[in-house]
Parts: C-alpha cells; sequence; structure tokens
C-alpha cells in the first residue's frame, strides 16, 4: 500500500508542476454555453472535492492484492463546515446504489458530504464518513438529546472490477478520511483519479470530470456546476457534437482477459451543484435534466446501468436550523429554465472531460483499456464539419 500512496503523490506533483491534462475545449470541441472561471464544480463558491487514487500491482489477478486500480472521491456542499444543504435526488436507471437518498428525499436535506468509490466499498466509505463526522463534529445534535447522533451518508458507486480486484476490498476508512481531510476549492483533478480510477465510459477510459455554467435570471448571476463518475455507455452509440464517432472508433476496443463482449455498460454517477435558491422539489427537477446530457452522447440508461443523481443547493444557509423557524428564497419555476439548460450541458462537458483527461489503462490480467484517440476524434470532427478546417 506504501508504492500506492507513492503514486498518488507523484501524480499530485505532477499535476501541480504541468498542469491539468486537455479537456474537451482545448480539443476544439464545440459546446454551447458559458463556463465559469475553472469550468468545475467548484467555481459553486464554498465546495471542496478531495481524491484517493490507489494504483498498485500488474498481472494476473489474485484476490486480496491485487492488482489495485480503485480510489475514493469526496464533494463537501460547503467545505468543513457543518451547514445541510436543500437537495433533490433522481435515479434514471437504478441498477446500482446511492445510500442515504431516502432520508434526502423526506427531509430534503443533504447533511454531509457525498462520497463516490466502487461498488463493493459502499459499506466501508459510509461507516467512514460516520467517524469523520464525529471526529470533526461536523453535525448538529438534538437540541433535547446532546448526547445523540446519528447519519445517513450519501456514497454512490460504479463497478470497476474490469481492472481492478474489486474483491479484495482495497479500500479502506482511511482512504475516505484522506479525501475528506485534503479537498479542496480551485481545480478539479479528472480522469483516472479518485473513485473514477479504474472506470470505463462508452468502452473507452472513464472516470471523474467536471464542468459548470453561469447562468443569469434577472438581474442575479448564478452558478451550476457538474461532476461526474463515468462507467457507463456502449461503443456503438458514443455520439460527440451530434457525430456518432463511436461506430468509426473499432480499433480501440478494450483487451478485456478473459475475453467477452460487452454491449453496454453501467453505471453513472453525476451531482449537480448551484448557487441558486432553489427547495428541494425544484433541485429534484435539475437532477431530472442530467439524461439530457448523457444523451447528447448517446446514453441511453441500459439495463446493466445504475444511473443515479442528486442535486443541490448552497444557497439558504442556516435553513437547517432545528428549533427556529426560517425564511427561505426560490426562484420561481416558471425562471428555472437557464439552470435546467445548465445542467444539460455542464453534464454533456463533464462526461466528455473525463474521456479526454483519462488515459490508457492496463489492470487485472492485463486487461487494457484505451484512452479516447484525440487526434482521430478531432480528423472525425473535421469531417462532419463540427471543428473548421
Amino acid at each position: 500500500m506504501k508504492r500506492a500512496f507513492i503514486i498518488l503523490t507523484i501524480l499530485l506533483i505532477t499535476t501541480q508542476l504541468f498542469g491539468q491534462t486537455n479537456r474537451a475545449r482545448d480539443l476544439g470541441i464545440p459546446l454551447e454555453g458559458k463556463t465559469g472561471i475553472l469550468n468545475a464544480i467548484t467555481d459553486v463558491k464554498g465546495i471542496e472535492v478531495g481524491h484517493t487514487t490507489l494504483i498498485f500491482g500488474e498481472g494476473k489477478l489474485v484476490v486480496g492484492q491485487g492488482p489495485i486500480r480503485t480510489g475514493v472521491t469526496a464533494v463537501l456542499p460547503r467545505g468543513k463546515k457543518y451547514d445541510p444543504v436543500f437537495a433533490g435526488w433522481y435515479s434514471l436507471n437504478g441498477n446500482g446504489e446511492m445510500t442515504g437518498t431516502t432520508w434526502v428525499e423526506e427531509s430534503g436535506f443533504l447533511e454531509g458530504p457525498i462520497m463516490i468509490t466502487n461498488t463493493h466499498s459502499v459499506g466501508v466509505v459510509r461507516d467512514a464518513v460516520v467517524e469523520w463526522q464525529i471526529k470533526n463534529n461536523y453535525f448538529d445534535p438534538l437540541p433535547d438529546e446532546p448526547d445523540i447522533f446519528w447519519a445517513l451518508p450519501v456514497v454512490g458507486e460504479t463497478y470497476d472490477g474490469d481492472l481492478n480486484d474489486i474483491n479484495g476490498f482495497h479500500v479502506k476508512k482511511e482512504h475516505a478520511f484522506s479525501a475528506l481531510d485534503n479537498a479542496k476549492s480551485g481545480p478539479v483533478e479528472e480522469g483516472n483519479v479518485g473513485g473514477g480510477t479504474g472506470m470505463i465510459c462508452h468502452l473507452f477510459k472513464g472516470g471523474i470530470g467536471t464542468s459548470s455554467r453561469e447562468v443569469q435570471i434577472d438581474s442575479s448571476k448564478y452558478t451550476l456546476g457538474v461532476i461526474v463518475q463515468a462507467n457507463y455507455g456502449s461503443r456503438n452509440s458514443l455520439t460527440i457534437a451530434g457525430v456518432p464517432v463511436g461506430k468509426e472508433f473499432s480499433e480501440s476496443m478494450p483487451l478485456w482477459n478473459p475475453i467477452r463482449t460487452e454491449k453496454d455498460r453501467g453505471s453513472l454517477i453525476v451531482i449537480v451543484a448551484t448557487d441558486a435558491p432553489l427547495l428541494p422539489h425544484q433541485l429534484k427537477r435539475l437532477a431530472r435534466r442530467v439524461p439530457i446530457g448523457i444523451s447528447r452522447l448517446g446514453g441511453y440508461g441500459g439495463n446493466g446501468s445504475g444511473d443515479i443523481f442528486i442535486a443541490f443547493s448552497t444557497a439558504n444557509s442556516g435553513a437547517a436550523d432545528r428549533e427556529k423557524a426560517q425564511l427561505v428564497q426560490m426562484i420561481p419555476n416558471d425562471k428555472m429554465s437557464k439552470l435546467f439548460e445548465a445542467t444539460a450541458q455542464a453534464t454533456e462537458e463533464s462526461i466528455l472531460n473525463a474521456l479526454v483527461a483519462a488515459e490508457t489503462m492496463i489492470g487485472k490480467n492485463n486487461t487494457t483499456v484505451y484512452e479516447l484517440p484525440e487526434e482521430k476524434l478531432i480528423e472525425l470532427l473535421k469531417k462532419y464539419g463540427r471543428i473548421k478546417h
């Protein structure tokens, strides 16, 4: 495990010294909407994101030893300050998991961080969040029972078992602690990092991606940001900027070991954040617009895909006060359409950023998943007139 942390440190230093890898806009892919300064979910003030990336071993799978290609990603709505946010969630296809969402639905609040990891590590990450909240006093005790504390953490997952020793259970509580403790504002690492380390998207290497939009409603400007863990989709359906590029990428198919045929894959976790004052039912409406962005890339919520989305608003600080009635603000429903559009746009671009940032990865049994071939993509977009020569 020491080697895994050494690799993580090298990745962090490389990013700091040489900057981010290419993103979708760097390739000239035509995308709509005005982004925030960072074009990331952290353009929404107060949000912090942290990753723990575990990469260790190579060759034949030995369960419990590796190869390891996995991790954890943490999203903290107000950083390390306890102040629940209004939230809503939606599932396009439920072959997946996001814990804590029944209480989000019932209460209307998200009371802690959102974590993303692999399918078989949901439990340990969930338990780690509870312990982290206790250690950091990240909660508000009941007024009449100050010794009582309970939490229902929100933890989403996608399956990385094609590249990772998923049944070796290599994600430990310390890795969740690290993602939470090291979460920060500013640029967000994308691609083969955090929970997205071992993920596959449209049969290319996938992972973490993010994007943002600025929205003007009357005299007020709001920011909306999205972060995704992309691990879904068939190759044949992949569409970029309206071009059916997936049909022309047959030479970059994964090298599976053992060999098998793949028609579609799952899953996709999407987190939508905004500083626009929205109530829980309105945030659920935002979450319902995420599939529009997915469909632009050829995603269709296949049977094996866990497509689960959550949206929250950082407005209305203090609304979760346990004793005093609160006055809250909300944007009229009639003026939400620009936020719907921004959600679709930022979702599409976040997935593209995950595809562009991700790099070819060799995992267990030497299974190889290739990165998106950027030069050929540019050629195809020029061929179809989506990028000017």
